[in-house]
């Protein structure tokens, strides 16, 4: 077979693995451990507390800490149920016009296959500096597993020169995306009958109360931004994800729950979020409930809190992808990745990769075989220009 057609096979083989990130990856990275160490790379399974889901990074040509390539993919995929799927979303399909349907074709197990399948050629091209693989768990979920595998690179005195992460762009040359927060808001009161409102603490009354005062932040954020921010929209956002509350019509709630994420866009809006929430909490929130519940409470639990990429005037990998993929500029995304805690590595870091956003997470998410073969030849010429001269 050809790049083209292995790459394909080996990407049915990876969407056959279940990688839900609620559900263990063990199974996947182990058959891509086999893949590398075949291809002659240093692998390392890094197992979390759990002992279910692992992070593998795994490094070809020379033996050094500074300097080289990492190319970077997270193994886990978003649920498929309660979405209309046409297609077994955990077994790879082909359509006549070259689409591959599958869940995590493009988001992100196809970047992943055409990584691993070029492993053989490019152990032959890194003569000079080493090329890196690091496949990670829990991306969806808040980047858990890329904020402990960067720990632990960095433990190790990892200093990459330039880091590929191969989110699904459509292969244009990103070099900036705005951070992540996400939280989960528990407010806990006292239950009461809902004839004497006054007798109870409303835990839901609350909720509403702090979400309210997050709309009148979203719009106070607008009014922050400085006017040459560069992404869409230009500004820090804030989104409502789900509020819950209560048990019946006549009852008050006792306890309620606010999910919801922001955005920045510029540093110090998390902080002016946080400060404003915090402060409202202290002197309008808490006192309300505890007129007659001295112990409620108002618990805040970080699920996630990922780093931005900022776009930066100097960038070496930047330059050589647009290069090598023919475009002129590089641009910005909305969606959050794991680039932001591998610049803390060093070097330069771009967002890259095989496959459009608008079809990841959606029901029969594909990829093209046009973005791999787009894929394998950025991967080839990159890797030959930053680790296989002196």
């Amino acid at each position: 077979m050809n790049d083209l057609d292995s790459t394909v096979a080996l990407l049915s083989d990876l969407i056959a693995f279940p990688t839900v990130s609620a559900d263990s990856n063990l199974a996947m990275i182990e058959h891509l451990a086999e893949r590398l160490e075949a291809a002659g790379a240093r692998t390392s399974v890094l197992k979390d507390d759990s002992g279910r889901k692992a992070n593998l990074f795994a490094t070809l040509g020379p033996d050094r800490a500074e300097g080289g390539l990492i190319l970077s993919g997270h193994s886990d995929v978003v649920p498929v149920e309660g979405q209309d799927w046409h297609r077994p979303p955990f077994e790879m399909t082909e359509d006549d016009a070259g689409r591959l349907y599958g869940r995590g074709t493009c988001d992100m197990k196809g970047f992943i296959a055409a990584a691993v399948h070029l492993a053989p050629e490019l152990a032959r091209i890194a003569t000079h500096r080493p090329v890196h693989f690091s496949f990670t768990y829990d991306e969806e979920v808040g980047c858990l597993g890329a904020r402990s595998l960067t720990s632990e690179l960095a433990t190790r005195g990892l200093k990459p020169a330039m880091t590929m992460i191969g989110e699904p762009t459509e292969m244009r040359v990103i070099d900036g995306h705005k951070g992540v927060s996400e939280y989960t808001v528990r407010f806990h009161g006292r239950a009461g009958h809902g004839s004497d409102p006054e007798a109870g603490a409303s835990a839901l009354d609350a909720a509403i109360r702090y979400a309210a005062r997050l709309l009148e932040l979203r719009e106070e954020l607008k009014r922050r931004a400085a006017d040459d921010l560069p992404f869409h929209p230009p500004w820090t956002t804030v989104n409502l994800g789900r509020l819950a509350g209560g048990n019946a019509h006549n009852v008050i709630a006792a306890s309620a729950l606010l999910e919801w994420e922001m955005r920045p866009a510029q540093p110090g809006d998390a902080e002016f979020v946080r400060e404003a929430l915090s402060k409202h909490v202290e002197e309008v929130l808490l006192p309300q409930l505890r007129r007659t519940k001295p112990d409620a409470r108002i618990e805040t639990e970080v699920i996630g809190d990922v780093v931005g990429l900022d776009p930066e005037n100097e960038n070496a990998l930047r330059d050589l992808l647009l290069a090598l993929t023919g475009t002129a500029d590089a641009g910005t995304v909305a969606f959050g990745t794991e680039a932001g805690l591998f610049r803390e590595l060093g070097g330069d870091v771009v967002v890259c990769g095989p496959g459009s956003i608008s079809q990841a997470h959606l029901p029969d998410e594909f990829v093209t075989r046009d973005q791999l073969d787009h894929c394998l030849r950025t991967i080839r010429g990159l890797t030959q220009r930053v680790a296989g001269t002196a």
